[in-house]
């Protein structure tokens, strides 16, 4: 056995500048080679089928000149008429029935340089404006093609205000935008917010959007169990040691170091990590600390990861509280993803 020395994502303090969250929005590893060929409709859910020829048809749309009629409209030009009917498609579904394999071929799928289209979780999107500034967002995407939104959620009133500001001026700028969730846009704002303002900002935002519904059960778990059992603290020391380009922590410890670090920056966190391991994993104590792992688990699934852990399954580290909460869908969709990387991860133990 080879014995290394494992990395800590606790001993890590990236900075990450704006150009390279530009550069970036593309989409991830896990879905470079995705395409509308390889996504497999469940036969029993043609509502599947009916996406993949939805979408092909979007993309084929999105060809030739920019809407605006050229391929950059200038900043200082007037501005266009916002088109009369929606120009977006939202994928709405539960979790693991290919939305965004659906999305990212979308991606692959439009007929316009990287340059011009842009791929990002909706965090991703709302920590570039933090970057750059909303007019100089705008400035930036708005001679793009598309935009795609993956994992949309509206966790505050600040992100429900700007993105809804944003995609009005972008579908302005002749922008085609295209989302996935795991909630209709007309009910978004449902179990989190009562504010009447709230809602009506989340009306105007769904009018950009043509719901496509994507029924189906989670492929992740079809017919596989539901979380695999942890192992000991010395077998995940052990492999942590054994496997070039791991990583080793203890949960809690992480826990607290991701409060030092900007969710934007847990990309960076995991450059080169070949690995995670993590020992002691135990309930999330609250839900701040619960929202910054569910960041994390959605960037180590879009590098595909695997995660060797001891201490309880993933699928009890959330209280009940948690997972009957405004947030569930985001809790309910972490405990999916870790628990697919954990299955990744198995191989890393000797048997």
């Amino acid at each position: 056995m080879t014995e290394a020395v494992p990395l800590s994502l606790c001993a890590r303090e990236p900075r990450v500048p704006a150009d390279r969250l530009v550069a970036e929005m593309v989409p991830p590893p896990r879905f470079d080679s995705v395409r509308f060929e390889t996504y497999v409709p469940d036969r029993n859910q043609p509502s599947q089928a009916e996406a993949v020829t939805v979408l092909g048809s979007f993309a084929a749309g999105l060809g030739g000149a920019h809407a605006t009629g050229s391929g950059r409209r200038r900043w200082f030009a007037k501005r266009p008429a916002a088109p009369a009917a929606p120009r977006g498609v939202y994928l709405d579904g539960g979790y693991g029935v290919g939305k965004t394999h659906l999305l990212a071929s979308l991606w692959h799928a439009t007929p316009a340089e990287p340059s011009l289209k842009a791929f990002g979780t909706f965090v991703e999107l709302t920590n570039l404006v933090g970057a750059l500034g909303f007019q100089q967002t705008v400035k930036t995407l708005s001679g793009h093609r598309l935009l795609c939104i993956d994992e949309f959620e509206l966790d505050d009133p600040g992100d429900t205000v700007l993105v809804s500001t944003l995609l009005g001026k972008l579908v302005e700028a002749g922008v085609a935008l295209a989302a996935t969730s795991n909630t209709l846009p007309g009910k978004l704002g449902e179990g989190r917010f009562a504010a009447a303002d709230f809602l009506r900002e989340i009306q105007g935002l769904s009018a950009h959007f043509r719901p496509l519904r994507i029924d189906g059960e989670d492929y992740r778990h079809r017919g596989l169990p539901e979380a695999p059992a942890p192992f000991s603290d010395e077998q995940v020391t052990r492999a942590a040691h054994a496997t070039e380009g791991a990583s080793l922590d203890d949960f809690p410890q992480l826990l607290e170091h991701l409060a030092r670090v900007h969710p934007s920056r847990y990309g960076a966190l995991t450059d080169g990590v070949r690995a995670v391991c993590l020992t002691d994993v135990r309930p999330v104590p609250d839900q701040s600390t619960a929202l910054r792992l569910v960041v994390l688990a959605d960037r180590l699934y879009d590098r595909e990861v695997p995660v060797l852990a001891s201490g309880l399954p993933f699928d009890r580290l959330f209280s009940d509280e948690m997972l009957k909460g405004g947030y569930r869908k985001k809790y309910f969709r972490a405990i999916s993803r870790l628990t697919a990387l954990a299955r990744d991860a198995k191989g890393l133990v000797e048997q």
